[in-house]
């Protein structure tokens, strides 16, 4: 047997004449090896890691063609080759030494969709969610719904066979594959077409050795829904005759070559759904009440434990669940769907549900949920309460590791009872949810990776549930692919089905170059579940830097959709590095090195590509909020500024901002006379900071009876007193917002002062200057503890100022007193009985949030436009992502095509649209403003001039 690392990592020689061969070769898409885009294609969802040595990223089905061929010289011998997709695989799927294939990145295109047949042909990047909503409106869909819809790939799907919710009746996503088309260094070879005279021997010789090993593998398979897949001989060698080569790739995870072109079979969306949600007083009542429930056959049945639902419940995400189904105490929940075409018939077996679920011992609440959108947000429930599981506090976390057996829905009671029994012996926690439809629940014990001891439990535990899904007649592998845990598959199939697989691989492979070490070997060791290198769990107590090895890699900040706010470098770009888990990949290599006493030059270029990863970030912190486990990117970069500026020096642009931030309330006072020399000023600030766009002039005086200074706060003010705060941007440049709010708030009757700004230091705490925030931040919270003196409301003008307050503030050890969103007071105000005048007349509008706003407060945008409408004001919220603004992101030279590109994806057409948009945040309004000459107004002056 070879080592178990196979091939060693590539000298820097042989990497850079790789690259150089495929340049020559005619490869079109990007080649590199940069630290931190290397790191973050080390992990996926798993605990293990393992560091690439070049990634490319293919733009086509012909550049997957040309490094094959560049792969074939002598020279590069040793070079594995791994694919890969969304990175969300639990076991190691797609990590390996070598060269990765990026599939993610460019090859997203849906080739070609037949309405009339069902069928679609797409790249292996296409993700799963971009598919449907391209199909939605055809009425079709592809039908394998798994948790990270929004992320994972059709090729990363059919790699890992993945399934999910409802493939009792959809079936996993080898049922729902009409074909493939995979790439070889002499060419493409298609399933949907004749296949070419190079390919023939080669096709030949895989079907001797299926053929071989048909018997014994089936006899060495359980008949069950989730059947077993990858190099599946049974369905490749069809009984009545013939080859179907292509079957052979569906659960192979590359390991048998590249896939690049995929034929999904569609399926005619059902009009009718329903979701039923039980509460249960018990996990073991819960899951009692699933068998008689198949009686009414729905298309899925689910559950989640009471530990999974104790950690939704504390992150506030049960706050969305109907008050029937809100829990007192511990509760666990079954999820029932049913979807179908004949309302009638969905209604009758509803009803006899509804019935038998009244009869069941343990049921504390029940609701029927009939809006689609209603059923989509409980969905959404249950899937985010998984990812939470890795929020769980202390170093031992939910690790995936032996969470998708299959055993026969009736052997799953038994099956239960001897999982947790094993757990119990190794005193392990668990969570559990699942689709018991189908026998399957994810179970999830709580480990420390980082200790020995915890590794070994690892390995005991893991054999315990091999041998006891045997027990049982079930599948060890039943959702989530194999991985490095296809270890275990000779003994699962036993030596002559497994020598037959060796065939095969023998066959497309006999290098074992494609993702070695995984699932099939032929003369080398494989990747084992604790032989595998983990990656690090834990930091130190008190590392600013904690939540970048918090980072499980369940990678919700990849979501490909334009309008939900994370991540917005990454969706600009579709490159890893530029995302929360890629930069926190980075981060935590970089620590680890560092740690280690690493000062090596190539510790300098970790350092150097990890600078430049970070300086992508737009700072919006929607992964402070949206992330399951909240890695709060903007708050560690501030972290590693702080130690890398303490030895290197800053560049002058930082320097000039900083000092443009300290002096900003200075700046505002002598505004009068500096006005006329700003026009002057921005000429020369442009090149000399980098950035472009600057506003035209500094903002206009306030009227002093409309201001009052922080000195004079603290006293009683007037009834009816709102104290309106701005930041330094908004104070300097936002003249307008100043006046919209103060004729808004006082157009309903208000007295609205603005307090003379005080800069809250954002600056300085995104640029790591810990001891300027710090001095601007307690002068801040005095002022704002004087105006909470007052006794009288306090907003915030911006939301991303008032954000800061309730986010960055707090972390940093300040203590703010209340500073509310000016949609929240006024709400608040509604909901308290206070009369407000109506507007005779108003056109309609559009609210447009601010990202970081949206993140942190999902129901912004709605609130503004429950607060317009109840003032007679027609408004609705707009879903949007990022504007691409972010302060001075959007302003900088070196980042004018991301922040383009982010305005093109969301917030242009809603700008440009038949309806008027009011935008909450400045930086948005700047960005309309500059890319499409519109300068939305912020909703109070749809107040204001409604009621004027």
């Amino acid at each position: 047997m070879r080592d178990l690392i196979f091939p060693d990592s590539l000298t820097s020689e042989l990497a850079g004449g790789l690259t150089a061969a495929l340049k020559a070769a005619g490869f079109t898409g990007q080649i590199e090896a940069d630290h931190a885009l290397r790191a973050a294609m080390s992990t996926d969802n798993s605990v293990y890691q393992i560091t690439p040595d070049l990634i490319a990223a293919p733009r086509e089905a012909d550049d997957v063609v040309r490094a094959l061929r560049v792969l074939d010289d002598p020279a590069f011998a040793d070079v594995a080759l791994t694919a890969r997709g969304g990175g969300t695989g639990t076991n190691g799927q797609s990590l390996n030494r070598g060269l990765v294939l990026d599939m993610r990145r460019h090859m997203t295109r849906i080739l070609h969709v037949d309405t009339t047949e069902g069928w679609a042909d797409v790249e292996p990047g296409v993700v799963l969610d971009a598919l449907n909503d391209a199909l939605r409106p055809q009425g079709w869909f592809f039908a394998p719904e798994t948790s990270t819809s929004t992320r994972c790939t059709i090729g990363g799907m059919v790699s890992t066979d993945a399934s999910g919710k409802g493939s009792r009746i959809y079936g996993k996503t080898s049922d729902n594959v009409l074909g493939l088309e995979i790439a070889r260094p002499q060419g493409l070879l298609s399933s949907l077409s004749t296949a070419p005279d190079w390919a023939q021997p080669l096709l030949a010789a895989v079907e001797r050795g299926a053929r071989d090993g048909r018997a014994a593998f089936v006899a060495a398979t359980p008949r069950l829904n989730r059947r077993f897949t990858g190099y599946d001989l049974e369905r490749a060698c069809p009984e009545a005759g013939g080859f179907e080569w292509w079957r052979l790739f569906l659960g192979a995870e590359g390991t048998l070559g590249p896939i690049t072109r995929i034929r999904v079979k569609l399926r005619r969306i059902e009009p009718e759904k329903r979701l039923i949600v039980a509460g249960f007083d018990s996990f073991r009542n819960a899951l009692a009440a699933a068998t008689p429930l198949l009686a009414d056959d729905p298309t899925a049945i689910e559950v989640m434990d009471e530990w999974v639902q104790q950690i939704a419940e504390g992150a506030g995400i049960l706050t969305r669940l109907p008050a029937a189904l809100r829990p007192a105490g511990d509760v666990a929940y079954v999820f029932i769907e049913f979807n179908g075409h004949d309302a009638g018939a969905i209604e009758a077996r509803i009803a006899t549900c509804m019935a038998r679920l009244a009869t069941l011992p343990g049921l504390t609440a029940l609701h029927q949920a009939r809006d689609r959108a209603e059923i989509a947000d409980l969905w959404a429930i249950r899937s985010a309460g998984v990812g939470l599981l890795g929020k769980v506090e202390g170093p031992s976390r939910p690790v995936a590791f032996v969470e998708d057996c299959v055993v026969p829905p009736e052997a799953l009671p038994a099956f239960i009872d001897g999982f947790l029994d094993i757990l119990r012996a190794h005193g392990l926690g668990f969570g559990i949810y699942g689709h018991v439809d189908v026998g399957c629940l994810h179970i999830r014990p709580a480990l420390n990776i980082d200790l020995a001891q915890d590794r070994d439990r690892l390995v005991a535990v893991s054999d315990a549930i091999f041998d006891l899904v045997g027990q049982h007649g079930g599948i060890f592998w039943g959702e989530h692919g194999k991985g490095v845990r296809g270890a275990y598959l000779p003994r699962f199939l036993g030596p002559e089905a497994y020598a037959a697989l060796q065939q095969v691989k023998a066959t497309f492979d006999p290098a074992e170059r494609f993702n070695p070490g995984k699932l099939v070997t032929l003369t080398r060791a494989p990747m084992g579940i604790a032989t595998t290198p983990f990656r690090a769990f834990n930091s130190a107590p008190g590392d600013p830097l904690e939540k970048a090895f918090r980072c499980n890699g369940n990678a919700q900040c990849l979501s490909y959709k334009a309008t939900v706010p994370m991540c917005p470098s990454f969706k600009a770009t579709g490159d890893l590095r530029h995302s929360p888990k890629g930069r926190a990949d980075a981060l935590r290599g970089w620590k680890t090195a560092r740690d280690a006493g690493s000062d090596a030059d190539p510790q300098a270029e970790a350092e150097a590509d990890l600078l430049a990863v970070l300086d992508s970030c737009l700072g919006c912190k929607a992964c402070a909020s949206s992330c399951p486990v909240q890695v709060d990117i903007p708050t560690m970069r501030a972290a590693f500024y702080a130690d890398h500026y303490a030895r290197h020096r800053r560049p002058l642009a930082d320097r000039l901002v900083l000092l443009a931030e300290r002096f900003s309330a200075l700046t505002l006072r002598l505004s009068p006379l500096l006005r006329p020399l700003w026009p002057l000023a921005r000429r020369i600030a442009g090149p000399l900071l980098g950035v472009v766009d600057l506003p035209h002039a500094l903002a206009g005086p306030i009227e002093a009876r409309h201001r009052i200074a922080p000195a004079d706060l603290g006293g009683p003010l007037p009834q009816g007193t709102v104290l309106l705060w701005q930041d330094w941007f908004t104070a300097l440049f936002d003249e307008a917002i100043a006046r919209d709010a103060i004729a808004g708030l006082s157009a309903l009757g208000y007295r609205p002062l603005l307090v003379d700004m005080q800069p809250a230091g954002k600056a300085a705490q995104n640029l790591g200057d810990r001891r300027g925030f710090d001095a601007m931040a307690a002068r801040l919270v005095a002022a704002l503890d004087k105006g909470a003196a007052s006794g009288v409301p306090m907003i915030g003008l911006d939301p991303a100022f008032v954000m800061m307050l309730r986010q960055d503030y707090p972390k940093a050890g300040q203590s703010p007193p209340p500073v509310l969103l000016a949609q929240d007071f006024l709400s608040d105000q509604i909901a308290q009985g206070r009369s407000f005048p109506r507007a005779q007349s108003a056109a309609p509008a559009r609210i447009l949030s601010h990202c970081t706003e949206s993140a942190a407060h999902p129901d912004s945008g709605a609130a503004w436009a429950r607060v317009l409408t109840t003032l007679g004001i027609p408004a609705e919220a707009q879903a949007s992502g990022c504007c691409g603004m972010a302060g001075l992101f959007g302003h900088q030279q070196r980042h004018q095509p991301v922040s383009r590109t982010l305005y093109d994806l969301s917030w242009r057409s809603a700008v440009e649209g038949d309806v008027p948009v009011a935008a909450t945040g400045f930086s948005c309004r700047c960005q309309a403003e500059r890319l499409s000459r519109i300068t939305p107004r912020h909703p109070l002056g749809l107040i204001a001039d409604a009621l004027a």
